[in-house]
């Protein structure tokens, strides 16, 4: 069996069309490029709550230093307050500086 001819269009890529694939194949293309706004202390709200979690969990998992345990779980209680107060702050004040007002 003779190689005569190797053919190299299989190996060629083009990187614009990529993301075409996506909005091909997406029944709405505007899935692709919808965004949500999200006011910043909500957004704050999240990454407190979320972080304080993981403090807290990594506090649980380290039960046998217990300084270190300590304080990841006050640090973790701490933070998750903070994210539940950044998260509620536009509802219950609504002249609170940084939340938007108008519609």
């Amino acid at each position: 069996m003779q190689v005569t001819r190797i053919n190299n269009t299989n190996f060629t890529s083009n990187k614009s069309d990529f993301l075409a694939k996506f909005h091909e194949k997406t029944k709405n293309s505007a899935d692709m490029t919808d965004t949500i706004v999200v006011p910043r202390t909500i957004f704050k709200g999240y990454l407190g709550i979320m972080g304080g979690t993981t403090l807290l969990t990594l506090g649980g998992i380290l039960n046998k230093h217990a300084k270190t345990s300590k304080m990841l779980s006050i640090a973790g209680l701490l933070t998750s307050m903070y994210g539940t107060w950044a998260f509620v702050r536009p509802f219950i004040v609504k002249d609170a500086k940084g939340v938007e007002s108008k519609k």
